[in-house]
């Protein structure tokens, strides 16, 4: 009787022997593949085709999904760090929610925000801000830009807004106070304007109003081909004694942190909504507006689009593996004999079956990887004009799906050959 501590070298030695014939199976069905690849180029373009549109097509729309994500929250969700807005309506809803909204819900105006300033408790900055419509031109001397944006807002902005000033300064209370006919500029308002002059402490003309040029914010870029810095940046109480006494505002509110963000924008609806009595039951007249609801709302958007994707991205990937499995049973009809010859030399219906499934799975995969190479050259060409980043997930999903469809197709195929009776085989001819 063999002891224990004999038979554990012998054990050792079959799951060794094991691993070694998977490994050796594996590399075979590489080659095997790799070789058919190259000698049947035509066929194996179109066998692949299916795979290498459905992993282009899954990329590329996960790359430009994921840059349009990153574009949206630094473009146009951010609203600042930590901070939300109190507007009128929500701004991430459906239309018809909108018209209702607009219908039934008042305008912000500069009492709202005062009494939200006085009773508000815990926040860090909160600041008022009106737009005066339709755009109004500016001038300095000869030059003259047709439209800009004219914002009206008040000193404490300094700490919510993304403009930052460059040279000079910002509003001060002083200005606010004053009523002051002063204003901040962005960098098409320099380029255009003073294209080799100072703007500090000269004097251009706002709506036909002059106004004296206190600050140049830093650049800010543009959104969707729209420029961000065509702008001018008045106080708010010079803007209500020159063009309208009761602007609409959007009211800023800063957190000091994010943990307390969900807090204050309760604290916020509470307040408005006992200062506009509105009763228990009835829904908010007015719209608390953050970045992750638009960023929300935006990926609401996006996932129907994905889920588009996902469905074409499935009908080619089962064309594709039909169109393997097809290729597979005709390549088993080509090598019967040779199935026949490696069965009359010992191989087991497990080593010719995960040999077909093996190659097949790895005609799929080439065919993943390629469908990675041209969806990341298409990636490159989008983003020079549009925006594309291509996440790691995509890649990997791309590659692991299109393989996991050959191994699926490929079984069919290989059970088909494991069954085939070693003299019947032999038989054939090649």
């Amino acid at each position: 009787m063999i002891s224990q501590t004999q038979a554990a070298p012998h054990e050792r030695a079959r799951k060794e022997s094991r691993g070694l014939t998977k490994w050796v199976t594996a590399r075979e069905a590489f080659w095997i593949a790799l070789e058919a690849l190259r000698g049947h180029k035509l066929r194996s373009f179109l066998t692949l085709l299916g795979v290498v549109i459905a992993t282009t097509t899954l990329i590329v729309v996960m790359s430009i999904v994921n840059g349009m994500n990153l574009y949206i929250a630094e473009h146009i969700a951010n609203l600042g760090t930590n901070t939300f807005v109190l507007h009128q309506f929500q701004w991430a809803q459906g239309f018809d929610s909108f018209l209702t909204a607009r219908r039934r819900n008042k305008p912000i105006r500069l009492e709202d925000y005062e009494y939200l300033r006085d009773n508000l408790q815990g926040y860090l900055q909160i600041g008022a801000m009106a737009q005066l419509n339709p755009n109004p031109p500016a001038r300095y001397k000869g030059r003259l830009i047709d439209e800009i944006t004219l914002n009206a807002m008040t000193p404490s902005f300094a700490d919510i807004g993304r403009e930052k000033v460059e040279k000079g300064r910002y509003l001060n209370d002083a200005d606010y106070h004053r009523n002051a006919r002063v204003c901040v500029i962005g960098q098409d308002l320099v380029e255009k304007l003073f294209p080799n002059v100072d703007p500090l402490d000269k004097e251009i003309s706002l709506a036909g109003l002059p106004f004296r040029v206190i600050g140049v914010t830093e650049k800010v870029g543009s959104t969707f081909g729209q420029s961000q810095d065509n702008f001018a940046i008045v106080p708010l109480s010079t803007f209500r004694n020159i063009w309208m006494t009761r602007p609409e505002l959007l009211v800023y509110i800063k957190s000091p942190d994010g943990q307390h963000m969900l807090e204050l924008q309760d604290e916020v609806r509470a307040l408005m909504r006992t200062r506009r009595h509105v009763p228990y039951r009835e829904e908010d007249t007015f719209g608390i507006n953050a970045s992750d609801t638009l960023m929300s709302a935006w990926k609401n958007l996006t996932s129907t689009i994905f889920a588009v994707t996902i469905g074409l991205v499935a009908v080619f990937m089962v064309v594709g593996g039909i169109v393997i499995m097809n290729i597979m049973l005709a390549s088993v009809t080509e090598r019967t004999h040779e199935i026949g010859i490696r069965k009359s030399l010992g191989a087991r219906r497990s080593d010719i079956l995960w040999q077909f499934v093996f190659e097949s799975g790895m005609m799929a995969s080439m065919g993943g990887i390629a469908g990675v190479l041209l969806a990341v050259l298409i990636a490159r060409l989008v983003n020079i004009y549009f925006t594309a980043e291509i996440p790691l997930v995509a890649v990997v999903v791309g590659v692991t799906l299109s393989t996991s469809v050959g191994l699926f197709f490929g079984i069919y195929p290989a059970k088909t050959a494991a069954r085939l009776e070693p003299i019947e085989a032999l038989r054939s001819e090649n």
